[in-house]
């Protein structure tokens, strides 16, 4: 009974709190109800539901949001029961599901409300649909049950305010034998005639993205990207670019970029992706036109523990790696971009004189809609020498900010010249920076505060 009460109590404060996220009136980027911008930073904890204790889930919630996180991707049906023997299902069957294991759904949803983050929750992975890679995987959903799911879990959920459903899970929608968009489709079509009406997306495979799958279609709000964890320095400018000059347009997340200390093309020896490999990824997707991005650590997506299953290679437990570099720099991202207007981020393709072809190299720019500011990551300290008429004023004020520890340095105040050239204060491989350039007369704070 008290912990019905619990439960209860917690709905109705879900309930009377703030409105989920929106769209901006561009179609590019997130809003809140109240017109103010709404940047999102994402972190993979995908097993959050079936791998810890409700003690664990909060000590978690808590360090992501010390960290700026304000959006958890997980997954309500994985192939365990949870830390308290649970299985999301009776007999496997998506139409009978297991109250006890849904009040942990819904009180971790509701303890990340109180902390502001919203939950980009799956209904499921998608090799309980489309199995292709792995033998042990077992297809329970077809088109009717889909529905059903979809169903209960908008009734369940349809006033939440801190959800974004994501169809699918890590697979193609479909490939040239078979096409499973009908009962994403349809699992969409529960959610929402269950009365749910957040924002819906879908996660894909690795080197895809959701507007392959679903192109001009309004099944989804917005569009998810996965850059992979194949190679470094993946193009995700490109893939972004490309989405982002959709129209209809539609806002784009890298929603699995490379995880810091995951093997490169999941063979150890290959090397293991560091906090520089994800900062080059993160900014660089942000600057080409994404909505945000999502930061992954390869020990704490799996939830990695003592005497737990060992997914490729993770090299500690999740709760000795929370804390590792690249999710710290992941939130002095969200704070550079919050200490500017950017709900209205323009990406420029030109505005690097002869900038390096190469991929480790590929610096990224953007400007806002009325040029009070630009800015330019530089992943490969060097010289750069910029094209000034992307940025209004007469006066320029011009700032280096260090994504590794988030401090600003201001160079100088100058006259605006058509071209002007920058060393970055430190150079080569390792030495990423960030080249703010501001209108003088706007008196923009110093970047990241």
């Amino acid at each position: 009974m008290k912990k019905n009460i619990l439960l209860f109590l917690s709905i109705i404060h879900i309930l009377s709190g703030y409105s989920q996220i929106r769209i901006s009136s561009s179609g590019h980027y997130f809003r809140t109800p109240d017109g103010k911008p709404f940047f999102w930073l994402g972190d993979t904890g995908w097993n959050l539901f079936n791998s810890l204790t409700k003690e664990e889930i909060v000590n978690y919630l808590d360090n992501r949001q010390n960290k700026g996180f304000n959006i958890i991707q997980c997954v309500i049906v994985a192939e365990r029961a949870n830390r308290y023997g649970q299985f999301p299902f009776i007999d496997l069957n998506p139409e009978k599901i297991n109250e006890d294991y849904f009040e942990l759904v819904s009180w971790t949803i509701g303890k990340a409300y109180e902390r502001n983050i919203h939950i980009a929750l799956l209904p499921t992975w998608g090799h309980s649909v489309a199995p292709l890679w792995e033998n042990n995987e077992k297809i329970i959903f077809n088109k009717k049950n889909a529905y059903t799911y979809g169903r209960i879990l908008g009734e369940k959920y349809r006033d939440y305010k801190n959800i974004i459903w994501v169809i699918g899970g890590d697979r193609p929608a479909f490939n040239d034998t078979a096409d499973w968009r009908p009962i994403y489709d349809n699992m969409l079509k529960g959610i929402r005639d269950g009365g749910a009406k957040q924002l819906s997306t879908y996660h894909p495979a690795g080197e895809s993205s959701s507007s392959q799958f679903w192109t001009n279609e309004n099944t989804i709000d917005f569009n998810m990207m996965q850059s992979g964890h194949r190679i470094h320095d993946f193009p995700v400018w490109e893939w972004i670019w490309r989405d982002f000059s959709h129209n209809p347009p539609k806002p784009i997340i890298d929603s699995e970029p490379n995880y810091e200390a995951h093997p490169v093309n999941w063979e150890p020896d290959s090397g293991y992706f560091t906090d520089y490999d994800v900062r080059k990824q993160l900014y660089r997707s942000v600057f080409a036109g994404a909505a945000g991005v999502t930061y992954g650590h390869h020990s704490v997506w799996q939830f990695y523990y003592a005497g737990k299953k060992n997914v490729a290679y993770a090299l500690k437990y999740w709760h000795e790696s929370m804390n590792d570099p690249g999710a710290e720099q992941a939130g002095y991202l969200k704070k550079l971009m919050e200490s500017r207007p950017n709900i209205d981020r323009i990406p420029v393709l030109d505005m690097i004189d002869n900038p390096p072809t190469e991929t480790d190299r590929f610096i990224v720019s953007f400007h806002n809609e009325d040029r009070s500011y630009a800015m330019i990551y530089i992943p490969f300290g060097q010289m750069i020498t910029v094209n000034m008429h992307y940025i209004n004023g007469k006066r320029i004020r011009a700032w280096w900010y260090n994504p590794k520890n988030s401090q600003a340095k201001k160079i100088k105040t100058f006259r605006k010249k058509d071209k002007i050239t920058f060393i970055t204060p430190t150079t080569g491989y390792g030495n990423d920076w960030i080249l703010v350039l501001d209108d003088a007369s706007k008196h923009f704070n110093c970047p990241g505060k």
